[in-house]
């Protein structure tokens, strides 16, 4: 161990308390070969019980010694991983990469191995083998199982990232974009599609032949601008010196002139195009729409490739010019990536899940990049190639393209809270540019594809040998060229702003964790005019130390990253290095949730079984006309104070003791089928007096004992002669018959007795009597009527 580690951490770890201070800084400062074991050994088992009192025990998986430094420094202790997780193929990794984390993690374990077994931290690292970590940093996700975390955990990873981690997820996440904000994605992400199904073919073989037709303008106006048939690769004029333009004439006259009707259908497909924006083809039908048929397509797509490749010319283009002029212009105000798009048509085909520029080629012919998803059978289930415009007009420094590396953080997902780090660096490539060649080394500024090559020899020697710049470097640059308001202006808040916009499109996709982050690193190229093209955004960036720029700018974000996640949880105005909040999302409060609170109101209503003829003439009393509706309260409800307490019901009820009730005897005790009930509806009382009554069998119950029995009544009163005949009721009860076995006849009601008799029709076989009583409590239920009819025989 160094002795500036060791006086670094025992000035972290016991903070607050000097005499333990001064005595472990004694400890630690001596030679660890001539200390005693004892005293390394308390002092290893001090700073061991403090990290596990404060919680402070972390654990790494992958080669980061800046993480690992920083954390000891902080007084954290670390607990070393046993096992060699199994490695996932294909993930959404940064240039660093499985295979060399892999080699890493060997070196790192070798390293560990030889040093000396009773190293302090070693010591530390076995006394807490059996405690749980709470600050975990591992180069992937799925090398722990992320679901059986508890959440005083700590982890550098969220779950579902895919969404703009992966080529094929931020494809399809910037589609969405203007659901989530009011942003347009063409303005700051390169168009881009996912060749996995025919529709998605379909769209990019359109948006291919838009290019054909809008090149072909450009060429028109390139042409006339700069009085030369063939643009140079960059797109710069050229000397037309006398000399040079009677050999470019020469040149074309061995050229294959192409007539101006090639320029009629370019200019006929860019007004189509410029129609549809405005969405003049909604009522025409898409055969009518199309502009040109498949055999004109092909015709046009050949001539096409013959003008830009220099085979070919267009005779009298500057009777065009106007024409062409005016629909670039139109077509330049409402498409953002018209500058970008070039004169070449060129697309990069990238594999939809690869990482570190595996597999990514340029093409500019479209039945090639046809060909190339056609022949692997497996990309249209796995989603295995993205197919996205090349950037054809990028920035260069020195005539050579590079991108920026840019990072940032993300410490919570609701509410979404993004830091965004003020330093980046540049990655140039190693060859000078060029769009006549499509190789590769040319076009990705990739580390790990550039640090195989060796650098161009005609390339400027004003670049770096390890291509690599700081941000700080290239702000440098633009000052001594007089655009230093460029970065300030324009680079560095359009960074911010694609970054912003990218994450809340993205927002409800991953699966958020309280106690996690992220450092995140995005890939930019500028265009000539500034503007920052985001063109992917990796999940574990590279940290590896492999130039004197990362060497310096990785440690620090790293540093930075623990704390803005670590020391900011204790003070929040602590020191948070080069970060800055970019974004954080306002907390939005959901509705506290007490439970159901459901009511049914009203009466139920049933069907009778058997029709009846209504019953005229029949007065009612005022308990039964004043019925309420039933009010019935689901269980799970909140209770109704007004209601009062539950027993009340049972003190009104156990008034029905001394209720009297008309004397009568049953032949035989009945019983209540449980799964029966009556109810009184009030709606059915209508202002007639008439009534219907469903058909149903009533039977009495009493706590105790039935009642002894009933008296003989007798119908006191006959029906008049004008009173109208009716039928006989028919017998839907059982035959009730006193006990000397005579049939039971209707008695007549006292005064304000709590029965009502209707009068038999004369002739009739029967009478009727119908009788009120209130239901007892137990048995019908609290404040319920009971209608009971009787039919006579």
């Amino acid at each position: 161990m160094e002795p500036g580690e060791r006086k670094r951490l025992s000035s972290a770890s016991l903070e607050g308390d000097p005499r333990e201070e001064n005595k472990l800084k004694r400890g630690i400062s001596q030679d660890l070969t001539s200390s005693p074991k004892l005293d390394r050994y308390k002092i290893a088992r001090q700073l061991t019980e403090k990290a596990i009192k404060e919680k402070k025990i972390f654990a790494i998986y992958g080669h980061y010694p800046v993480i690992r430094a920083t954390l000891r420094r902080k007084g954290w202790v670390e607990k070393k991983f046993h096992f060699l997780p199994k490695v996932i193929p294909n993930a959404d990794d940064d240039s660093a990469g499985v295979t060399e984390h892999k080699c890493a993690e060997g070196k790192e374990n070798q390293e560990v191995a030889l040093e000396k077994t009773d190293d302090i931290h070693d010591v530390m690292s076995r006394l807490v083998k059996n405690e749980m970590p709470y600050f975990l940093w591992t180069i992937k996700r799925d090398v722990i199982d992320y679901h059986s975390l508890s959440c005083d955990q700590m982890l550098n990873h969220y779950g579902k990232t895919a969404s703009f981690t992966t080529k094929i997820g931020l494809c399809v996440s910037m589609r969405s974009l203007p659901w989530y904000v009011q942003a347009n994605p063409d303005s700051f992400f390169p168009r881009c599609y996912g060749l996995c199904t025919e529709s998605e073919k379909q769209e990019f073989l359109d948006d291919f032949r838009r290019t054909v037709a809008s090149s072909i303008l450009k060429w028109v106006v390139s042409h006339q601008n700069h009085g030369r048939g063939k643009p140079s690769s960059r797109g710069e004029a050229c000397d037309t010196g006398p000399g040079n333009k009677k050999a470019s004439e020469n040149a074309e006259s061995k050229l294959k002139g192409l007539s101006g009707q090639l320029v009629d259908a370019a200019c006929k497909v860019c007004q189509a195009y410029l129609g549809q924006l405005e969405h003049e083809d909604i009522d025409v039908s898409e055969d009518a729409s199309k502009d040109l048929t498949e055999d004109e397509w092909r015709d046009l797509t050949q001539q096409y490739y013959s003008l830009i490749h220099g085979d070919a010319f267009i005779s009298n283009s500057r009777n065009h010019f106007s024409q062409c002029q005016a629909l670039l212009n139109k077509i330049a105000s409402v498409n953002p990536q018209t500058d970008i798009d070039g004169l070449r048509n060129i697309w990069i085909i990238k594999p939809a899940a690869k990482s570190r520029g595996r597999d990514i080629v340029c093409m500019n012919r479209v039945e090639e990049i046809l060909e190339l998803v056609a022949a692997d059978p497996l990309s249209a289930k796995d989603n295995k190639w993205v197919v996205q415009k090349y950037i054809e007009t990028p920035l260069l420094i020195y005539d050579t393209k590079f991108d920026i590396r840019q990072w940032f953080l993300v410490t919570d997902w609701n509410p979404l809270t993004i830091w965004f780090y003020k330093e980046s660096y540049l990655r140039f490539s190693t060859q000078r540019f060029s769009l006549e060649n499509l190789d590769s080394a040319i076009h990705l500024c990739n580390n790990s594809i550039q640090r195989h090559l060796r650098n161009d020899k005609d390339r400027s020697p004003l670049l770096p040998y390890h291509n690599m710049w700081t941000s700080t470097r290239f702000r440098e640059y633009l000052q001594k060229r007089g655009r230093g308001a460029a970065w300030a202006g324009v680079i560095y808040p359009a960074m911010k702003r694609a970054i912003a916009n990218t994450m809340r499109a993205a927002q409800d996709r991953v699966e958020p964790r309280r106690n996690s982050f992220e450092l995140y690193g995005a890939d930019f190229i500028l265009g000539r005019d500034f503007q920052p093209w985001l063109i992917e955004i990796n999940s574990s960036p590279t940290m590896h130390a492999s130039t004197p720029v990362t060497a310096q700018l990785c440690a620090q974000v790293q540093e930075d990253t623990i704390k803005v996640v670590v020391d900011r949880k204790v003070d929040r105005n602590c020191d948070i290095g080069n970060f800055e909040l970019l974004w954080r999302q306002p907390a939005v409060e959901l509705p506290p949730f007490h439970g159901s609170d459901l009511c049914v109101e009203g009466v139920s209503v049933r069907r009778a079984k058997k029709q009846m003829p209504p019953i005229p003439n029949v007065n009612f009393p005022s308990s039964l006309l004043d019925v309420q509706p039933l009010k019935v309260r689901c269980p799970s409800a909140m209770p109704n104070p007004a209601l009062g307490p539950p027993h009340t019901a049972l003190q009104q009820d156990s008034k029905l003791k001394d209720a009297r009730v008309l004397p009568g005897t049953f032949p035989v005790p009945l019983r209540r089928s449980a799964d029966r009930s009556c109810q009184v509806q009030s709606a059915n009382a209508e202002a007639g007096g008439k009534i219907e009554f469903p058909t149903r069998d009533f039977q009495h119950i009493d706590r105790k004992a039935p009642k002894a029995g009933l008296t003989k009544a007798e119908s006191g009163r006959h029906p008049g002669a004008n009173t109208p005949s009716e039928h006989p009721l028919p017998s839907v009860l059982p035959s009730v018959k006193t006990a000397e076995g005579a049939p039971f006849q209707p008695p007549k009601p006292p005064g304000n007795s709590a029965a009502a008799c209707a009068r038999p029709s004369p002739g009739s076989a029967g009478g009727c009597l119908l009788l009120v009583l209130q239901g007892k409590a137990g048995v019908w239920g609290p404040g319920r009527e009971l209608v009971l009819m009787w039919a006579l025989a």
